[in-house]
């Protein structure tokens, strides 16, 4: 190596050190994005909540990973429990909602703290949730306990907080426990619930709900509000604890170990230094060495190794629900394509048809077609219903003309 390339190299090396110090003594910027993770320790997480949870309970917190329908499914549900969901808003679907009232039903509690709920839950209960948009971060409101003896522990939301309450509950089943106090553009004082109770079957299970998730963030925690967080937690009963971390805006999804090298400064400057040094390799090294010229082989039909590969893809994900809509959607076009049939409507008169052109016997028409339109009312699907949907389509083609 000459003179001029080393003195290239020793300043390239010069300047990857002096961005390594930049980077590492530079200040960070407060991060001020919703979490309400367990783990994060910045203003809106959920780090000192959760640490503290030990002092409501005097078993182990359990902690939930993945949706709520999987995880009561896999879990024991025999001892009484209390679920905490906490996140700026809350949503779940069909079969996740039936879920949770089953889980209620048995004389579990369930505890939700969001400025937005969205999914049957709400529905079941009879409540409806209003979000004051215009007074988002701006003006502050007042949370108070309907409880004479708490009304110590009322506070004041001066700053981050956005002001949401119940519009409408079920009286019957619902018993208030807090409100919240704020002005409109005309500062005229208005008081609704915002904290609430609503009992569930016959075995004493319950649902409690509350609008301020801000209040169990690591920001007002530390700000003279940990006296009301501890009151609002104190309604729960004396019973194991299972913390959502799930459900959560700040939950961290690493899809590629690509990903996670870059989220992490050590590892990514690793990781920067690494490829410039194999892009210094590359361009010296191609100086010096012929290029192979490859041998370009007879192009194949690969078709049907990409299809079976992109099944298998979807196989081992468990991504069932995707599958079973590519099948329905194939079968629909065999059926078009060699029947020449309408398969918008899914009816009578479509699967006598169907029948008397592919010779499949009536009864069997029917149990298939009855199948198909079961599977798509569904949004999550199992292992079982795909294999039994694969049974009776090869059942079906089997005995076409």
């Amino acid at each position: 190596m000459d003179k001029r390339s080393k003195i290239a190299l020793y300043i390239i090396a010069a300047v990857i050190v002096f961005m390594m110090i930049a980077e590492v003594t530079k200040p960070k910027a407060i991060n001020w994005r919703d979490s309400y993770s367990a783990a994060d320790k910045i203003p809106l997480g959920c780090y000192i909540v959760f640490n503290e949870l030990e002092t409501f309970t005097d078993d182990e917190i359990l902690t939930s990973e993945r949706n709520i329908y999987e995880y009561l499914k896999r879990s024991d549900t025999s001892t009484l429990k209390t679920l905490i969901f906490i996140n700026n808003y809350l949503s779940f679907d069909r079969e996740e909602s039936k879920t949770l009232m089953d889980f209620a039903e048995k004389g579990n509690t369930i505890f939700m703290s969001g400025n937005s709920f969205y999914g049957n839950v709400l529905d079941s209960l009879n409540i409806a949730v209003e979000r004051r948009y215009g007074n988002l971060y701006k003006k502050a409101s007042d949370h108070k306990f309907t409880n004479p003896t708490l009304q110590k522990n009322n506070r004041q939301f001066k700053d981050v907080i956005e002001n949401s309450h119940f519009s409408s509950i079920d009286t019957l089943n619902t018993t208030v426990l807090g409100t919240i106090t704020t002005k409109d553009d005309d500062d005229i004082e208005e008081t609704h619930p915002n904290f609430v109770n609503v009992a569930i079957g016959e075995n004493g299970g319950q649902f409690i709900l509350h609008t301020n998730p801000f209040a169990f963030t690591n920001y007002h925690l530390m700000a003279d509000k940990e006296d009301y967080t501890a009151t609002v937690l104190s309604y729960l009963p004396k019973q194991q604890i299972i913390w959502d971390n799930n459900y959560k805006s700040g939950r961290k999804v690493i899809t590629s170990p690509l990903r996670f090298i870059l989220q992490n400064g050590a590892l990514k400057w690793a990781f920067y230094m690494s490829m410039f040094g194999l892009i210094l390799f590359v361009i010296f090294r191609g100086k010096r060495t012929q290029r192979i010229i490859p041998v370009i082989g007879k192009l194949e039909n690969a078709t049907v190794d990409f299809t079976k590969t992109i099944g298998e893809l979807y196989y081992q994900h468990g991504d069932f629900s995707n599958i079973i809509e590519k099948k329905i959607a194939y079968f629909l076009e065999f059926v078009r394509r060699t029947y020449y049939l309408d398969t918008n409507q899914l009816n009578q008169s479509f699967i006598e048809k169907l029948s008397v052109k592919s010779t499949n016997s009536k009864e069997d028409t029917k149990a298939l077609i009855d199948y198909l339109v079961f599977l798509k009312s569904k949004t999550y699907h199992t292992e079982q219903e795909l294999i039994e949907l694969n049974k009776k389509i090869e059942h079906f083609t089997k005995h076409r003309l």
